[in-house]
């Protein structure tokens, strides 16, 4: 929804980076484009007003003039106010002190509530809640239908005794709802309330007598982000004729130019509670406004990546995995196939590959990407046998013309595969084994000398200022080596075992081979080994006297 203002903006960011100093004009200039961006992108004007003026009273401050680099302290702004009109912060919902928490949804009709009704219902299910999904719309055609089969997909229970279609009232429905849910101990109830082809009293009354019976919690608008500034009208009539706590966006996955996003939260004063991104019931989250200021500057989302991979992800099944990468050799394609099937439970590629840094300048080529081409090497490693599975060398000629016929792809589809495969084998043990070649900071394991070694002789003489004296000089600077030594100042932590790495890389790092383990020495232990050869001298002269 946001790619055109995405693209918008990283042009005009792009051109402020090739620039040590910035002036006023061009201050301006950048503002000024910003501004087209955001009205092209059908931002209520009132909003791109502020949000201009604050981002050029910022830049002219004295922490941008002085800055290193101007441009990427203009970006921050730029980021930081995108945040504030989006909401500021997560918020998250209030629950009822004493159970059951009403959470009353409304909105107009064909914004997707009932749909979104099931999909809240499953997202708190998954919190570890008992929700109960009540069917108060009793006016549209089979809406009631429609939730009790979402309710069974979703696996939440749904109250409806009324048949609906015009027939029932649905502030009694609503009224008997909290207490069927006393009587069966749900702690959550999601009303789903009718709604209308536009604003009118008779359906802000209904809304209004629901409310009063009920005396919900928590109440949700829910608001279609596709139909533009007119959301952000019937959003203000709700609130002046209802009221309502958070305001639900759906259909973020529409070609909808998406200023009804950030211009409702700096409008209503409402914040967005939660966004709907897709047509799955799984496609249901808490609207972070970071997140969100990350994606539309082509910061990426590694966050909301890195939880649905702990989601999907078993996590005893990924610490075996990651022994098995450390080894290189025991990954085999039977583990491939788990960790392949692992990530189609994250979505399409295209979706995970948009969420890194700097997608947008490759939107074209995401696009491009076929997830049916996962299902062809599926297909391929399940046509091999167990032992082919396990041992790939011994695919042969003949074995790969039988694996191509029974997975229907070429022969060649089935080396190229059993190539790439021992290509990331080598790869997998020269990083995590004895280090990658030509690069800075990344060695081989030593390689120890047997001790008590013939015929090297005690090396004479010597020189002040000499290999050992600097070598010992030097300890202090080798003791903090590791393996980061000779890596950037921007990776720190790398040196110790797990020390300064993200969060579930520090059992991974206590399981590496050599110097990348907890069992490499500690830094104090470094100098007393380097006096190793100083040691021995001692002892042989001992023995010729």
């Amino acid at each position: 929804m946001f790619e055109t203002l995405s693209d918008r903006l990283t042009q005009v960011f792009s051109s402020l980076r090739s620039r040590g100093r910035l002036s006023a004009a061009d201050i301006d200039a950048t503002c000024r484009e910003i501004r087209i961006a955001l009205l092209e992108a059908d931002v209520a004007l009132p909003v791109v007003r502020e949000f201009v003026a604050r981002v050029k009273e910022r830049s002219r401050g004295e922490a941008v003039s002085a800055a290193l680099n101007p441009a990427q302290q203009v970006i921050k702004i730029v980021h930081e106010e995108l945040i504030e009109i989006l909401g500021g912060q997560t918020r998250r919902l209030e629950f009822a002190k004493i159970p059951p928490t009403v959470i009353m949804l409304a909105g107009l009709q064909g914004s997707g509530k009932t749909t979104l009704a099931a999909k809240l219902a499953r997202w708190l299910r998954e919190q570890g809640h008992t929700p109960l999904l009540v069917a108060a719309d009793l006016q549209r055609p089979n809406a009631v239908g429609q939730l009790q089969v979402l309710g069974e997909r979703v696996r939440v229970p749904v109250f409806a005794p009324e048949p609906g279609n015009g027939i029932g009232d649905p502030v009694a429905v609503a009224r008997r709802s909290v207490q069927e849910a006393k009587l069966h101990l749900h702690d959550m109830v999601v009303i789903d309330t009718a709604g209308r082809l536009g604003i009118d009293e008779e359906m802000m009354r209904q809304a209004v007598a629901i409310r009063d019976a009920v005396q919900p919690d928590e109440i949700l608008y829910v608001v279609d982000a596709m139909i533009g500034q007119d959301a952000v009208a019937t959003a203000q009539a709700f609130l002046d004729g209802v009221g309502y706590d958070g305001v639900v966006l759906t259909k973020l996955d529409g070609d909808a130019r998406g200023g009804a996003a950030l211009s409702i939260a700096e409008l209503t004063g409402r914040p967005i509670m939660f966004a709907s991104s897709g047509e799955k019931l799984e496609d249901f989250d808490l609207f972070h406004p970071d997140r969100m200021a990350s994606r539309i500057l082509d910061m990426g989302d590694m966050l909301t990546l890195i939880e649905q991979a702990e989601r999907a992800f078993d996590q005893d099944q990924a610490a075996e995995m990651a022994g098995k990468l450390v080894s290189g050799e025991n990954f085999t394609f039977e583990d491939f196939i788990d960790q392949l099937l692992m990530v189609r439970k994250l979505g399409p590629i295209g979706n995970l590959l948009g969420m890194l840094p700097g997608a947008a300048q490759n939107r074209e080529m995401l696009s491009q990407i076929d997830d049916s081409q996962l299902d062809r090497v599926l297909a391929i490693v399940r046509s091999m046998t167990p032992a082919e599975r396990r041992s790939p060398k011994i695919i042969n000629g003949s074995r790969r013309a039988r694996i191509a016929g029974g997975a229907g792809v070429s022969i060649g589809e089935v080396g190229d595969l059993v190539v790439r495969f021992f290509e990331a084998q080598k790869m997998m043990r020269q990083v995590l084994g004895g280090g990658m070649p030509g690069m800075p900071g990344m060695r081989r394991k030593p390689v120890k000398n047997p001790r008590g070694k013939k015929g090297k002789k005690k090396p004479k003489g010597g020189r002040p200022g000499g290999a050992a004296e600097r070598a010992a000089s030097s300890g202090d600077a080798r003791s903090s080596g590791g393996v980061g030594q000779g890596l950037p100042h921007g990776l720190p932590g790398i040196g110790g075992a797990g020390a300064g790495l993200p969060g579930g890389f520090g059992d991974l790092a206590s399981g590496l081979p050599g110097s990348l383990g907890s069992n490499a020495p500690s830094p104090a232990d470094l100098p007393d080994l380097q006096n190793l050869p100083a040691a021995f001298k001692t002892r042989k002269n001992q023995k010729r006297t």
